[in-house]
């Protein structure tokens, strides 16, 4: 098994000292200062795992890592780039990482070895296929997209079966047939095709088989796998990052028009999902039945919810409209999903469940009137001086707490957007559940107040945006503004809360509190 890395760094001081730090771990490594030095020893050595500056003196890292992944002698060679490019995940191929150009060598290593562990197992797996023809394990070890690559570079052929779990429908079984290393067919319940296969590769959790045979089916999916893994993979990352303003699938949908009223020309992913409402009342529904991936789906439902042509809202087996059947924020399922992601990063299954839910006011006046919503709900425990009114936060603070249950519980803390706690946002943000912006007046210049918060906290780690707008009585915001601040609708989640609604606080706040559940 191929242990070596090949260290491809333009900046001489870093590569050495990564080299260092490789040799200290007992990782054999050799280091290459351009791009064609290292396409030299790339095809003499055979590394498992590239590291490359991004702007590498002449032959830069992508163009590196093409030729080298057209050589059956060296395709299965993963990379790690060191460099800023919001492109790399059209660029790059299944398993790239892409680190910034600031990390120093000890900021590299972790990473730099948990793709050499998985790069061993990838390696064990291919070895155990040819020798037994059959192979097994878990999608937690190693993502689906990474098999999909792996059986595509060794061209092989067989029926790879997937069985998940999940909290509302029990257990999930998928197929994929692969021939040549081309997947030509992908099942899972009544959906097939590419539809079928980008909703397999949101399969975190589960397990896999992959039994050799070559199939005489024909083909329902053409699209060359490496493409559709790429554009799979862009849309899974799209779905997690609005997936906080995109509807549920338990969610009810009618057509708010006229079918007559609507344009005739329109997009066909459009056509078909205004088709679908006319004879499903669920998302879900629509989702299944329709030709197009689940992503795109739900962003066109989103979309016209938007517009005014859809009405979304409701739980399933429930109509439009409030539920009356949850007394607090979550209802039992939501609160099973918070307890699932607040206890992925801990070590075992059991003890308190505990998070956090950051609240960032534009105004400090939204503090107060926030608070007060809060205060009526049932499960929300304000923090004594704020549950007095006596005070209000201005500096990082705890605001209340939202219980779970007797042992799990989101903190909600205030931080304050003032320019002099800038060095606290990031740690403030770090493992947050999301952050929730609270804009009053004008939302552009209440987003802009807050914009030097979001940039600080966007880029962290499962970082999650919300924007809050607090109406005041009277107050309504015009379709001109909105369309004006569309930028917030597509990079987070924007939510309008009338102060003087007649309707009951939970009610309004449900809402939104159930598009920051995971």
């Amino acid at each position: 098994m191929n242990r070596l890395v090949l260290i491809a760094d333009g900046n001489a001081d870093r590569g050495r000292r990564l080299a260092a730090a490789c040799q200290a771990a007992r990782i054999q490594c050799k280091t290459a200062p351009h791009g064609a030095a290292a396409l030299e020893l790339a095809l003499a050595e055979r590394p498992a795992l590239v590291v490359a500056q991004l702007d590498l003196p002449l032959v830069d890292a992508l163009k590196l890592a093409e030729i080298l992944r057209a050589n059956p002698r060296t395709r299965s060679a993963r990379f790690l780039f060191l460099g800023d490019d919001a492109d790399l995940g059209q660029r790059g191929s299944v398993g790239d990482v892409l680190l910034p150009s600031v990390q120093n060598p000890d900021d590299i290593l972790p990473t730099l070895k948990e793709l050499m562990e998985r790069q061993d197992r990838i390696e064990l797996l291919d070895a155990e296929a040819e020798s037994a023809g059959e192979a097994a394990g878990e999608l937690a070890q190693l993502a689906l997209a990474e098999l999909l690559q792996l059986f595509h570079i060794s061209r092989r052929s067989g029926r790879l079966e997937l069985r998940a779990r999940s909290d509302d429908a029990g257990e999930l079984r998928g197929s994929i047939l692969i021939r040549d290393g081309e997947v030509i067919q992908a099942q899972t319940g009544s959906v097939e095709g590419p539809k079928a296969l980008f909703r397999l590769l949101a399969w975190r959790r589960g397990r896999f088989a992959f039994e050799s045979g070559r199939s005489d089916e024909p083909p329902k999916i053409l699209t060359p796998t490496r493409a559709l893994l790429v554009e799979g993979l862009r849309q899974l990352r799209e779905w997690e990052r609005l997936a906080a303003q995109l509807p549920s699938l338990d969610t009810y949908a009618k057509l708010k028009v006229k079918t007559g009223e609507l344009p005739n020309i329109v997009h066909p992913l459009t056509q078909e999902v205004l088709l679908l409402l006319e004879l499903y009342p669920r998302v879900r529904d629509v989702v299944d039945r329709c030709s197009f991936p689940d992503y795109q789906v739900l962003r066109t439902l989103h979309t016209l919810s938007q517009r005014g042509i859809v009405e979304l809202g409701g739980a399933a087996g429930r109509r439009i409209g409030p539920s009356t059947e949850t007394v607090g924020l979550f209802d039992e399922a939501q609160s099973r999903r918070l307890r699932t992601w607040l206890r992925d990063g801990l070590p075992g299954e059991r003890g308190p469940a505990r998070g956090k839910l950051l609240i960032v006011a534009a105004e400090p006046e939204a503090t107060p009137d926030f608070a007060n919503l809060l205060r009526q709900i049932p499960g929300i425990e304000l923090a004594p001086g704020v549950a007095t009114e006596q005070t209000w936060p201005g500096e990082l603070a705890l605001l209340g707490q939202i219980r779970l249950d007797e042992t799990s519980r989101i903190d909600l803390i205030h931080v304050p957007a003032s320019d002099r706690f800038a060095p606290l946002w990031p740690l403030a943000g770090y493992g947050a559940l999301g952050t929730l912006f609270l804009l009053s007046g004008s939302i552009g210049e209440a987003a802009e107040k807050v914009r030097p918060v979001s940039d600080a906290l966007r880029n962290l780690p499962r970082a999650r945006i919300f924007h809050l707008v607090m109406l005041a009585k009277g107050e309504r915001i015009s379709p001109d503004e909105l369309r004006e601040n569309l930028s917030l609708i597509d990079e987070a989640s924007l939510f309008l809360l009338p102060l003087d609604s007649g309707k009951e606080p939970a009610a309004l706040l449900r809402n939104l509190f159930a598009r920051v559940v995971p």
